[in-house]
């Protein structure tokens, strides 16, 4: 097996000592079946990232995280990347011009989608109309825009076949993050809208039953984020898609930071995923990489391994260099950074040799701040086989220096 079992935690990969002490903990509080840590784990709030906890019949919204949903889609289109590696540079000048990243940013084109009269938003007007309408007027407004953080828009080029693929990597934006810090406020007896005064990473994770009104009224509208992730990815992928002039033959869509109802063992369960893709046997997944390195799309086996590990794998390479290591301390009055170990020309640098287009990103994304994507798929070859290698040739995020709050 490709796991080790420390402390009744199952983990893979090389243990990260702060992350596995933080699944302890998780796995001490409330009726947890089972816990582990995917191979690209790393030290998170309340619950690791690649941090996965099976519960019986409980949610944790704090495991979940405030990105709900965050996820990625990935297509195979019907060009090649020689047909447009002559116009490349163009091609991310429109798609950085084109869609909005950044912290707090709107689309500047209004989206109307089905979703805004999804009964679920019932949630929120049961708890205050001032709640509901500013909740529904952000997501209205946000809806499309790609945000900051490791958040991305990529394109890339399948290595076995050249075939041209587009990715994103984006959750359910600021309406995710008031409604994870909304359900928080209200388990410790604050209002909804209420400034929270901040948590403490190693808080032990926050957790409704699920038939509770709480625990219920938090799944439906963690379900409705996942789907408004959704559309906003589909929404960004159509707009790719425009700019190039290119129809896709092939998608892959997950989330990756979600709560999903599942039967593990022969009962019911509730797989609180933050950080870790679903990989159900014959299941598709994106697993990406830095913005140097490769990314992936797989597959999950039918094996017992997989099974161990509830049908989880890892949702990317994972970081072994924290934002404020790499890219310095930031002062926020003058915008400048100080004492990061990475700078913008080795970035720059590193990028340029192996082919990739840059549009935005700070040296906090930059290739040296995560594992190798191969050594933490080499982990989990028990669980998952790989069907495409993507090597990115076109990467856009948000700009260096935007906050981002989102915690991923």
């Amino acid at each position: 097996m490709g796991y080790q079992n420390i402390d009744g935690v199952w983990v893979w990969g090389k243990p990260d000592e702060s992350a596995v002490a933080q699944a302890r903990r998780c796995a001490e509080t409330g009726n947890v079946i089972r816990t582990l840590l995917m191979a690209d784990h790393h030290k998170g709030y309340s619950q690791p990232i690649g941090g996965v906890v099976v519960y019986d019949g409980q949610i944790s919204p704090s495991g979940v995280g405030y990105d709900i949903a965050c996820g990625n889609k990935a297509v195979r289109t019907n060009l090649h990347a020689k047909d447009i590696k002559p116009v490349l540079g163009r091609i991310m000048d429109d798609i950085a011009r084109s869609i909005s990243f950044g912290i707090g940013r709107v689309n500047n084109t209004r989206v109307d989608h089905e979703l805004f009269d999804d009964p679920d938003w019932d949630v929120y007007r049961s708890i205050g109309k001032k709640e509901h309408d500013k909740l529904l007027a952000l997501a209205r407004s946000q809806l499309g825009t790609v945000g900051s953080g490791n958040h991305f828009v990529d394109l890339f080029e399948e290595q076995e076949t050249g075939r041209l693929w587009v990715a994103n990597h984006f959750g359910s934006r600021g309406f995710g993050h008031k409604t994870a810090s909304g359900f928080l406020n209200l388990s410790a007896g604050r209002d909804f809208l209420a400034n929270a005064p901040g948590e403490s990473m190693d808080q032990p994770p926050v957790l409704f039953d699920l038939d509770s009104e709480l625990g219920d009224m938090y799944y439906r509208a963690m379900k409705l984020a996942g789907r408004y992730a959704y559309a906003g990815r589909d929404y960004v992928i159509g707009q790719v898609l425009s700019i190039l002039g290119a129809e896709a033959d092939f998608e892959v869509h997950n989330h990756h930071n979600y709560a999903w109802r599942e039967t593990h063992d022969g009962r019911e369960a509730v797989v609180v995923r933050k950080g870790a893709t679903p990989s159900a046997p014959g299941q598709t997944g994106f697993i990406g990489g830095s913005m140097g390195d490769i990314s992936v799309i797989v597959r999950g086996k039918d094996s017992e391994e997989n099974r161990d590990a509830c049908y989880s794998t890892v949702h990317g390479a994972g970081r072994i260099m924290s934002r404020t290591q790499a890219a310095g301390r930031m002062n926020w009055k003058t915008r400048t950074r100080s004492g990061g170990q990475i700078s913008t020309a080795q970035m720059l640098s590193a990028v340029k040799e192996f082919g990739v287009e840059l549009r935005g990103a700070g040296t906090d994304e930059s290739p040296f701040v995560y594992r190798k994507l191969q050594d933490v798929l080499d982990a989990h070859a028990g669980t998952i086989e790989v069907l495409h290698v993507l090597k990115p040739i076109g990467v856009c995020m948000a700009g260096a220096d935007e906050f981002d709050p989102y915690k991923d």
